[in-house]
């Protein structure tokens, strides 16, 4: 699994002017839970982009006062006028402890509906599951070969090894709809009959 690397400092004065100043020299904030302890840090704001601006489930390695934490990304807050990030939470990853994550879905396959002219509707982009650290993957693959026009594909058809989906059951996350094209020939065949 892909991990980046955030190099950070730690902050020592938990106040507002400590914040905004840190924030004025370009840093962003950071908090790390979950282990033994709270860490606080800051670190430079395009340290956190190749984690921030990407759609793959990446974790995070942050280096804070010479000690090395494996986090995966939690939460992030961006200042409403400006849209810069302003503060990031981790949650450690510790051996034994689960945790839960948003892992993307990757769909393969040619669909048996979008053949017979059907479109392909991706109705989520990721699954929320339940997991110990070392059952993480980077995304949940999804065969769509076998999805039928006006088919569904379901949280509860997806299957994957030693973790556990949050998502309802039978909620769909990809489906088959005919198109309008479709449609109007069917009607036309029927008429033509």
């Amino acid at each position: 699994m892909k991990s980046v690397v955030i190099e950070g400092q730690p902050r020592t004065d938990m106040g507002k002017k400590a914040a905004r100043d840190l924030r004025s020299q370009g840093q962003v904030l950071g908090v790390i839970y979950g282990g033994k302890e709270e860490i606080h840090f800051s670190a430079p704001v395009m340290a956190f982009r190749g984690l921030v601006y990407t759609p793959e489930f990446l974790i995070a390695e942050i280096k804070v006062d010479g000690k090395s934490y494996r986090t995966v990304l939690k939460d992030k807050q961006f200042d409403v006028v400006t849209d810069a990030l302003n503060h990031i939470d981790f949650l450690e990853l510790v051996e034994g402890r689960k945790v839960v994550a948003n892992l993307p879905l990757n769909f393969h396959g040619q669909s048996e509906g979008v053949k017979a002219g059907g479109r392909l509707v991706i109705k989520m982009k990721s699954l929320k599951v339940r997991t110990l650290p070392e059952n993480l993957v980077a995304s949940i693959d999804v065969d769509i070969t076998n999805l039928e026009l006006n088919g569904n594909i379901r949280v509860e058809d997806v299957k994957i090894d030693n973790v556990e989906l949050m998502n309802p059951a039978r909620q769909p996350i990809a489906s088959v709809v005919m198109t309008r094209a479709l449609r109007q020939a069917e009607t036309e065949e029927k008429k033509g009959k």
